[in-house]
């Protein structure tokens, strides 16, 4: 009996909202990721791209973007 293979999951889609300018602390105004994390967004996990939502969403609650 052979198990059927796992489906794929989907990669998680960026959280890039088009407006992209970079702070002087390297985080973009639009989406909260930073520089390193916009450009390694391509080869990340899904595990790590969750991480960074998490991330960003704790900086949007530290400048006051969500409440």
């Amino acid at each position: 009996m052979t198990i059927p293979p796992k489906p794929r999951e989907k990669p998680i889609k960026s959280p890039c909202i088009s407006l992209c300018a970079l702070d002087i602390n390297d985080i973009c105004m639009g989406c909260q990721r930073s520089g390193e994390e916009i450009s390694r967004w391509g080869t990340m996990s899904n595990q790590q791209r969750r991480e960074v939502l998490e991330q960003i969403e704790r900086r949007a609650r530290q400048q006051g973007l969500l409440n």
